[in-house]
């Protein structure tokens, strides 16, 4: 056989007399690699591949070690085959169906004949500790359809079978740890061992394949991890984020609510609509000071807008239609067609361009109720929309002016640690190739201009475009995504868009979409469990809280009141007969900045004492200077008390 070349990351050529698997070649670099390999990245492939995997001469490949952010995806997928073994030396009847890796964990599907309880999540803890302290080699065979078939069916195994059947390959993979094996096409581990922290979490229903007409399974939850202080910071993490679950906070401050004869349809209170409103009012300046303009546009459109701009045929399953007067009509589920509609109302010079126009229009998409959740995931929201349709050679310089622009939002919201995604063509899109190399292109050459760190994200884009997408990481380490830029050829192609260039011919512009906070719905959602509900004071919705010790200091409470409210504060006076102690812890559940405690000391005197949030108090405050301090961090919209310097989204860090 001819020589095999594998190429490593740093372009080193490893060679060999036959086709290798992963792990001999990290055994020909050396045994400590070889003991730490788990799988390989080989080629453009996004998944890790099993380290048995055999490679084709020219392939290239990066090992995946241990102490890989992606050798998290193949802990768990051994840890979930090392609970179905627990599960099944514990209850030897029960039969297993299928198990995968999802975001933090993995969970296993089990048609059993009695109900699982907490004190069984326990057990098969327990017994997955036990089997991992083994350990076992992992061991992978191939066998034919038939052979798969006889052994899974002598075992009672019918799910399995009805699985191989469906797969209609010639062979499968097994994959043995002891003398219990799985089907499975990987990738595992070497040996078990290398898990070092599991977690059974939860107990749910499902359905075989998510049919209810099937067969009700029941659903184990869990996790594992390479290192047990990764577990406990996830473990932690995960009570924390249980805290400060945004609908919590959003029920117990007042802020929205759900019915069901609107499902995913928010109503936002007073205080929750005066939050989205100040949102709206921070951008809407932003805009006059990057160049843009704000529009309004139609609701509802005939039908024929969207199969010319394409959602029609690619986006239909998540739009709304229905019919007047025998036309067919949808809901806007984005602003863009319209966007183009109103670009070509006038006849448009190159002198015109770059025309940035943004629409806080209301958009609906349906959602499965499966998806759905609070205000992250809804049917009907509006976003910090915009469209920027500009030359080609304007490209570089509109994404570097997103960029500052988000930049400057994100700062001034204290969204600081984000990272960027280029998201490139999907399976299913419009457009020819050659225009999706022009778009993919000027975005990745903006980027390496800007010396912005990205990772590709293949198959990612909209069906129109491809994309930048603004990853933010809160203070729990989840990502969320944001901000996104797309870089649009086709629709200016669909709506035969043009400009009259200097040399007095037409144009065809670019079109770009693009959104900082996106979903305003779904960003308020974010940010209440990233802050805990402590938004800084300007998004607040009541500012300071005055709380009086007797009713003997509500006249001059009343006068602090009429004060604040006349310089524009967002003011509320507890009039209460409760014990003082009682009013503090309410307004502290309440999330407010100030309370401005006033006894006879303070009422004598004129002046006021400050209690913050941290429970430290101000005492014998000039009341003057405290609202012109007040006045200052909501103005500039400070993240930082001017008292104490800490911030006012105190609780957005956890410890």
């Amino acid at each position: 056989m001819a020589a095999v070349h594998i190429t490593l990351p740093d372009n080193s050529v490893r060679t060999f007399d036959h086709e290798p698997t992963v792990l001999e070649v990290a055994k020909s670099i050396g045994p400590r690699l070889a003991k730490d390999t788990v799988g390989g990245l080989i080629n453009d492939e996004k998944e890790v591949s099993d380290l048995r995997r055999i490679l084709k001469d020219g392939t290239r490949l990066k090992i995946v070690t241990l102490a890989m952010p992606e050798a998290l995806e193949v802990i768990r997928h051994s840890a979930a085959h090392v609970m179905a073994q627990a599960v099944q030396e514990l209850w030897p009847d029960v039969k297993v169906t299928i198990g995968p890796v999802i975001e933090n964990g993995f969970y296993y599907d089990f048609s059993s004949p009695r109900p699982f309880t907490p004190d069984d999540l326990l057990a098969i803890e327990k017994r997955m500790e036990q089997i991992i302290a083994r350990d076992l080699e992992v061991v992978k065979e191939d066998w034919s359809q038939d052979q798969a078939i006889k052994t899974f069916d002598k075992m009672g195994e019918n799910f399995k079978v009805e699985i191989i059947r469906d797969l209609g390959e010639k062979s499968v993979s097994v994959y043995k740890q002891g003398d219990w094996f799985d089907l499975c096409r990987g990738p595992h581990v070497q040996r078990l061992g290398v898990i070092k922290a599991v977690k059974v979490l939860s107990l749910a229903g499902a359905y075989w394949r998510g049919d209810e007409k099937n067969p009700q399974l029941q659903r184990v939850y869990a996790t594992a991890f390479t290192d047990k202080k990764d577990l406990a910071e996830y473990l932690h993490n995960l009570e924390e984020a249980k805290k400060r679950d945004h609908r919590k906070i959003g029920k117990d401050l007042g802020l929205f609510y759900f019915h069901p004869l609107s499902p995913g349809g928010p109503f936002f209170a007073p205080k929750g609509a005066l939050i989205y409103n100040q949102l709206q009012n921070f951008v809407r300046e932003k805009y006059i000071q990057y160049g843009y303009k704000e529009v309004i546009t139609p609701q509802i459109f005939d039908v024929d807008l969207f199969h010319r701009s394409g959602h029609y045929a690619n986006y239909k399953e998540n739009m709304y239609f229905t019919k007047v007067e025998e036309r067919d009509f949808s809901l806007k589920p984005m602003n863009c067609p319209g966007h183009c509609l109103l670009y070509s109302t006038e006849l448009r010079s190159y002198r015109d361009l770059p025309w940035r126009i943004a629409d806080f229009g209301r958009l609906h998409r349906f959602e499965r109720s499966g998806v759905m959740h609070g205000l992250t995931r809804v049917r009907t929201f509006c976003q910090d929309d915009a469209h920027i349709f500009c030359a080609m050679e304007d490209i570089q310089s509109e994404i570097r002016s997103f960029m500052v622009m988000l930049n400057d939002i994100y700062n001034s919201l204290g969204l600081t640690n984000y990272t960027i995604f280029l998201s490139t063509r999907p399976a299913q899109r419009m457009g020819s190739d050659a225009v999706w190399d022009r778009a993919e292109n000027a975005l990745a050459d903006a980027l390496k201009d800007l010396k912005l760190p990205y990772t590709v994200n293949a198959g990612d884009g909209a069906f129109y475009g491809p994309k930048l997408d603004i990853m933010f990481v809160d203070a729990l380490k989840r990502p969320w995504q944001l901000g996104t830029l797309q870089v649009d050829f086709n629709l200016p192609e669909a709506f035969d868009l043009k400009f009259i260039g200097a040399d007095n011919k037409d144009h065809r512009p670019v079109m770009l979409h693009r959104a900082i906070l996106g979903s305003l719905e779904r960003f308020i959602g974010v940010y209440l469990e990233h802050t805990a509900g402590h938004l800084p004071t300007w998004l607040t919705p009541t500012q300071v809280a005055i709380l009086s010790v007797t009713d003997s200091q509500n006249d001059y409470c009343l006068e602090l009141e009429r004060k604040l409210k006349a310089e524009g504060v967002r003011v509320e006076f507890d009039q209460r007969s409760e014990k003082l102690g009682f009013k503090i812890r309410e307004a502290q559940l309440q999330k407010i900045p100030y309370m401005l405690v006033i006894g006879d000391k303070e009422k004598a005197a004129g002046n006021v004492s400050v209690r913050l949030k941290s429970g430290a108090t101000k005492y014998g405050l000039n009341f003057s200077d405290f609202v012109s301090k007040l006045k200052c961090e909501i103005q500039e919209r400070s993240l930082h008390s001017p008292w104490t310097g800490e911030a006012s989204a105190q609780d957005a860090t956890v410890t």
